[in-house]
């Protein structure tokens, strides 16, 4: 009897340890896939977008806001087409928020970014790691605002993000898209820093000589508006169009539309258009 009932108290045992160990397997496995979530941006889809998404560019719903970012060159028409698309937005009844980087009248590291610009901050603004650097930190000091705009409002709309920084940055390397300097940009400020990942991404895209003119008029007509070094090196401008191109074709970090942002009659149209997608009718 004793004999026997040793050996039923050890199958038991082995069969609790063979249930813990299944238990510790799918936890396990439920971690790495929280971790697989984390790497995917912390938004609840991979980093390249949401599957099917780059065909229609249609979005799914979810109880979060959907982060709109515009990108182009400087003097590519970014605010006025916020601005459509802010109000065309609100025709809808879509609650909106905006922000625009660098946050120049807010943030040190965009104030600090400014001045290596204008030649303030002796060689600072020769090195393209320290001023991309920089351009990150201003963004990271904003990812509170932006995640309580994500779950407050419908759409948050962003003039410049990541993206501005990877393809400054390589341009300024001559790298194109798949070089170093834009993988370490993503790995910078989406995975170490945790910025939230854009649902879409605009870009406006328009002839060199068209922006340069542009930021010229601007220039004239506001004298707190001088052009940076970024904006007056048109070498640099024509090589960042490029790889915005290159980015926008990769799909990179998410699905992309790309504008004719030459054509300024047609804006209303566009703003019309993407809040067709963004609201999904």
């Amino acid at each position: 009897m004793r004999s026997g009932g040793c050996r039923a108290v050890a199958r038991i045992a082995n069969a609790e340890a063979a249930g813990a160990g299944r238990v510790a397997r799918i936890a396990n496995a439920e971690a790495a896939e929280r971790r697989r979530g984390q790497r995917r941006g912390n938004r609840g889809h991979p980093v390249g977008g949401p599957e099917g998404a780059p065909a229609s560019l249609r979005l799914p719903s979810r109880p979060v806001g959907r982060l709109v970012v515009i990108e182009g060159l400087d003097g590519a028409g970014k605010r006025t087409l916020t601005d459509a698309l802010d109000a065309a937005l609100a025709r809808r009844g879509a609650s909106t928020t905006r922000f625009a980087f660098p946050r120049y009248d807010s943030d040190v590291h965009a104030e600090l970014v400014a001045d290596a610009l204008h030649g303030r901050l002796g060689d600072l603004g020769d090195s393209v790691h320290g001023m991309a650097v920089l351009f990150a930190l201003d963004r990271r000091g904003a990812i509170e605002q932006l995640r309580a705009a994500l779950a407050r409002v419908d759409v948050v709309l962003l003039d410049r993000y990541v993206a501005s920084n990877a393809a400054y940055g390589a341009a300024r390397l001559r790298q194109d898209a798949g070089g170093e300097f834009v993988e370490w940009v993503r790995e910078l400020e989406i995975r170490r820093f945790g910025l939230p990942v854009p649902d879409l991404q605009v870009l406006l895209r328009v002839p060199r000589e068209v922006a340069a003119a542009r930021a010229a008029g601007r220039e004239r007509d506001d004298a707190s508006r001088t052009r940076d070094a970024f904006e007056s090196d048109d070498g640099l401008q024509a090589r960042c169009g490029a790889v915005y191109d290159q980015l926008a074709d990769r799909s990179w970090l998410s699905p992309w539309r790309v504008l004719d942002g030459a054509a300024e009659v047609a804006t209303e149209v566009t703003a019309h258009e993407l809040v067709s997608v963004l609201l999904d009718v």
